[in-house]
């Protein structure tokens, strides 16, 4: 693509009284008369972790493929797994199958059954944390802190970390462990766990600079009773704005902020019915959380691709669950509660049942990915430009081990992942290996070592 017309400056943005809107990428904002590169745009990084691993990680769920396909490279069946919805999505799939996560396992006898709390400290960090209820924690740099550290200081805000279940719970969880290894995925460095956010009026406010000094329950309802889009405090700077563009970067530009409004107004939504007195289903929540995990988990996933499009940041932590939740998903078609499903004793039935949960688990990510493909970016879509990595460091919940845990990848990453593939690691290979490489792969390279990884794996 080249671009003759006047530049502008990545970082252009709309302003209003209290308001910055960062703008999409723009054919304007590559410089005149050159192609766009790869140097002109960043990979993006998103992390999701859903707790309490996957019935495919027991011995029957193996044996019928229950989460990674049966064949390896890149004639495989997603049918029979809980992979299933992302079948549209197969040439963008690197799926990796049959690592585990040995630093998630006890390594003394005081932890044996502290598996829940601290399997999620492990899953970006492929640390051993240490055994404490105290300020004293101690785990590893999460891989989206290392990317964010080496290519997101560039950005307004280097990085975001997201929740869907309550969290920020202090003090001990159980076992001797501090609820910070329960409450987060993401770790700044060894000693400095990252706090996440669950409201999305938070996530959005953040992302557009929006300034709230009253956030009292009866103000908010007043504000509620008032309040405009923020598009209306900078309709001035639209207009200036679009009498610098050519015809499709109008349209991009208006197809961004409709996005920008519709997001905003189901959020308002939410929080009107809040605050209208009616029943809740989770009235601990915020005003601003659904009481429906599909609609919450997705209002999240359209904030991420409005940041990523506008390049306000370029990493995602985003966590879906919190270990020993007892929340019951009724869309997935399975009403039981989900830590009690995932302990099945072995037994085939309730073992499809935890399975019926995975893929609706998965059936999430099918959503955030069509968003990205269906985002320009520069010569290509997000998805092309995107690394999104799912998966648990807990293999069979049942038996609170951390072997064959759930992992895949989607996304080209700039070029660097070409997709369309399931590699089965050898048995007892760590995911510390696939971590360290994919870490290589978005140019985190100079580091030899990750977690506990014993090498590289090819991908």
């Amino acid at each position: 693509m080249f671009v003759t017309c006047k530049h502008l400056s990545r970082r252009e943005a709309l302003k209003g009284l209290g308001v910055t809107i960062a703008l999409p990428f723009l054919d304007a904002m590559a410089p005149a008369g050159r192609a766009l590169s790869a140097t002109d745009r960043k990979t993006r990084l998103i992390c999701v972790e859903m707790v309490h691993g996957s019935a495919g990680s027991t011995a029957i769920g193996a044996r019928k493929n229950l989460w990674a396909p049966a064949a390896v490279g890149g004639d495989f069946d997603l049918g029979p797994t809980s992979l299933r919805s992302l079948a549209p999505f197969h040439d963008h799939l690197t799926i990796v199958s049959n690592t585990d996560c040995s630093s998630a396992e006890p390594f003394t006898a005081s932890e044996i059954g502290g598996d829940h709390f601290r399997s999620s400290a492990v899953f970006l960090t492929q640390a051993h944390p240490k055994q404490t209820q105290a300020a004293d924690v101690q785990a590893g740099i999460s891989l989206d802190q290392l990317y964010a550290q080496r290519f997101g200081q560039t950005t307004p805000i280097p990085s975001m970390r997201l929740c869907i279940e309550k969290g920020d719970q202090g003090g001990g969880c159980g076992y001797g462990y501090s609820c910070a290894y329960t409450d987060t995925i993401s770790w700044a460095s060894a000693t400095r766990p990252l706090p996440m956010v669950r409201d999305p009026r938070v996530v959005f406010d953040t992302l557009f600079g929006v300034l709230r000094l009253d956030e009292t329950p009866e103000a908010r309802r007043e504000q509620l009773a008032r309040d405009r889009s923020i598009l209306d405090w900078v309709q001035s700077s639209v207009a200036r704005l679009m009498t610098r563009l050519g015809p499709g970067d109008r349209a991009r530009l208006s197809d961004y902020l409709d996005n920008v409004r519709e997001i905003e107004r189901r959020i308002r939504a939410v929080e009107v019915f809040s605050s209208s007195g009616e029943v809740r289903e989770r009235p601990e929540a915020p005003p601003g959380v659904p009481d429906s995990f599909s609609a919450h988990v997705k209002v999240m996933f359209d904030l991420q691709v409005l940041a990523l499009a506008a390049d306000v940041t370029r990493v995602f932590a985003f966590k879906l669950g919190r270990d020993n939740s007892n929340r019951a998903y009724p869309e997935s078609g399975f009403n039981g509660p989900f830590h009690p499903t995932s302990h099945h004793s072995g037994k085939e039935a309730k073992i499809l049942d935890f399975a019926t949960l995975n893929a609706y688990h998965v059936s999430m990510i099918p959503y955030v990915l069509d968003k990205l493909k269906n985002t320009p970016d520069g010569d290509g879509n997000l998805l092309d430009h995107t690394l999104l990595l799912y998966g648990s460091a807990m293999g069979d919940s049942n038996l609170h081990n951390h072997k064959r845990v759930p992992f895949f990848m989607a996304g080209h990453a700039g070029g660097a992942l070409r997709g369309g593939v399931h590699l089965k690691a050898p048995n007892g290979t760590p995911l510390a290996n696939v971590m360290l490489s994919v870490l290589h792969k978005l140019g985190v390279d100079d580091i030899a070592n990750f977690g506990d990884s014993e090498g590289t794996f090819a991908l």
